[in-house]
């Protein structure tokens, strides 16, 4: 696996904040709290978790405009930020929140592969220092968040089974994987193509011991960033 480093607090103005490093894939991750919920949630007393996610220009080798001037987001980033939204979502005790909605943006700084497991793992640490907040001053009583959640990415890169792929690794492998799980090891989401060929359950199962060891790290490190 890459470096890790997750910093948190680097926003003074979010009540939750968190700036992870994977290897060079940066990304930041910021928590906002705000009362209501959507309309299908209104006096149901649950809150709710929802994540946008965007790329800045240069956070990949050749400039990317930004979504706004071509007047809507891109399929990859619909698809990236729904994933964020269901996995934080899925360690979340809504009813513990109370009609609140916790918006958690991911703006990646800096792509070197992995961008969307890391605003996963990053996303995490975020939501979690927000709703400890909430406890804290009393707003809520108990902290809604059940467990960890974190992301990773294996792959099959020259028939090598790979953890934590970057850029060059990912676009020449086999079979891309991202998984998320919990802190207790339980799957959340589990995403795999083969991008060439195809691979069967014994590689299945190698991939996802690889990312399960990956994971457990990356929860350790969660662990140390912010009191669950």
């Amino acid at each position: 696996m890459r470096p890790v480093e997750i910093q948190t607090g680097p926003l003074a103005t979010a009540e939750g904040s968190a700036l992870i490093h994977v290897g060079h894939t940066q990304v930041l991750c910021a928590a906002s709290v705000e009362d209501g919920v959507p309309a299908f949630l209104r006096n149901s007393g649950k809150g709710w978790v929802t994540a946008e996610y965007s790329m800045l220009p240069r956070a990949t080798a050749k400039r990317t405009p930004r979504e706004v001037t071509k007047g809507r987001a891109s399929g990859r980033t619909h698809e990236i930020q729904r994933l964020i939204g269901r996995s934080l979502r899925a360690v979340v005790d809504m009813s513990a929140l109370g009609e609140r909605t916790v918006i958690v943006d991911c703006d990646v700084l800096q792509a070197d592969g992995g961008t969307r497991t890391a605003s996963i793992t990053g996303g995490f640490v975020a939501l979690a220092v927000a709703l400890r907040r909430l406890v804290d001053f009393g707003i809520i009583k108990t902290m809604p968040v059940r467990d960890c959640l974190a992301a990773i990415s294996v792959g099959l890169v020259g028939g090598v089974p790979m953890l934590d792929l970057c850029y060059e690794e990912d676009s020449q492998a086999d079979v891309d994987m991202n998984l998320v799980m919990t802190g207790a090891g339980r799957f959340v989401e589990i995403q795999a193509t083969a991008e060439r060929g195809s691979f069967d359950d014994a590689q299945m199962a190698e991939f996802i011991a690889l990312g399960r060891r990956g994971i457990a790290e990356l929860v350790e490190l969660q662990k140390k960033a912010v009191r669950i």
